[in-house]
């Protein structure tokens, strides 16, 4: 089993698994394949994953067969195991705990090559409500006190099988840059008693320099600071703190915003390796927390982080937002 290990200088914890599958960078680009005789997520292969824990069913197909449209299972290669106690221990001055948490896998669909952006908005809204879904009931897990949904798209972004899939990790600790954010926007709303997020849409939407899309519920927008060419961060516009409390009604405006948005940088990059990832509210936070706004960040994955950025923390972003939101917003989806 592997094992959470505390930097003592920046309070930073680390998975140390010797377990999990190391993946090298490729350079080039992955061929598309309609599927794969051995790939585990194709329909037909469901004996090569281990058992589901949700799926979205044709009437009458059975558990861990075909006919499925959206599945989660465990990861074959987790890096947190379910099975055991945390046993938090010091050795010296190093704090460590057993690596326990939970790693499961939503295979987005049963085609090989499909890709969000190409999907049915209600089949995104699919995908949206197993990432609630699992949310909601892994929160019941008292030794668990954050999980994130995440997805990697192709193998420089992280990706191990090119099968679109997304992620989630559920550990027993509040990742650093979730209490980054929880601690500033905290310090805003004690100063200004408003939520830094409710801010950041308001002025967003009064100088539309960095809109990309929006709806009644969503807004799509290149944020002011971005890290990253062609940064994107989705956000309600209704304030809420927890994914896990996201309405019926608003999953399918989000899938269809969602989707837009994958479209548009589909279209303008070519197909661009990414990252997103949902941050939400740890478990346990107050239902009704009023300085903390979900949100979901996209990073395309077409510069590298090289030396300057690791050393000092600080990021060179080549693209003004306000250029890659018009970019965006201009190019053609239809």
């Amino acid at each position: 089993m592997g094992e959470l290990r505390k930097d003592p200088v920046v309070k930073r914890w680390v998975i140390i698994n010797p377990q999990q599958r190391l993946s090298l960078e490729k350079t080039v680009k992955e061929e598309k394949k309609s599927h794969v005789a051995n790939c585990p997520f194709c329909s037909g292969n469901e004996s090569k994953t281990p058992q589901e824990i949700l799926a979205f069913r044709e009437p009458g197909s059975m558990r861990d067969s075909a006919g499925w449209s959206v599945r989660v299972t465990a990861n074959k290669f987790p890096a947190l195991r379910i099975e055991g106690e945390l046993e938090r221990q010091g050795t010296g001055i190093y704090d460590q705990m057993q690596g326990i948490g939970a790693h499961e896998v939503i295979i987005d669909s049963p085609d090989h090559s499909a890709n969000i952006a190409d999907m049915d908005e209600s089949h995104v809204e699919k995908i949206l409500h197993a990432y609630r879904d699992r949310i909601v009931d892994l929160k019941l897990d008292k030794r668990f006190k954050y999980v994130l949904v995440f997805k990697n798209h192709h193998s420089i972004a992280g990706a191990s099988l090119d099968h679109t899939h997304s992620q989630l990790i559920a550990t027993p600790i509040i990742p650093k840059r979730v209490k980054e954010e929880l601690k500033g926007c905290l310090e805003f709303y004690k100063y200004k008693e408003r939520c830094l997020f409710c801010d950041i849409i308001r002025e967003e939407k009064r100088s539309q320099l960095r809109i990309v899309a929006e709806n009644e519920h969503f807004l799509s927008f290149t944020p002011y600071a971005s890290r990253f060419p062609y940064e994107i961060c989705i956000i309600p516009k209704v304030h809420c703190g927890d994914f896990g409390n996201i309405k019926d009604e608003e999953t399918y405006p989000l899938a269809k915003i969602l989707k837009e948005t994958m479209k548009r940088l589909q279209v303008l990059l070519d197909d661009p390796p990414y990252n997103y990832v949902i941050h939400t509210t740890p478990f346990h936070f107050p239902a009704n927390i009023r300085d903390y706004h979900w949100h979901i960040e996209i990073i395309p994955r077409i510069i590298r982080v090289a030396g300057f950025e690791w050393g000092t923390g600080f990021y060179l972003n080549p693209v003004p937002p306000e250029v890659a939101a018009k970019e965006l917003r201009e190019v053609c989806i239809e």
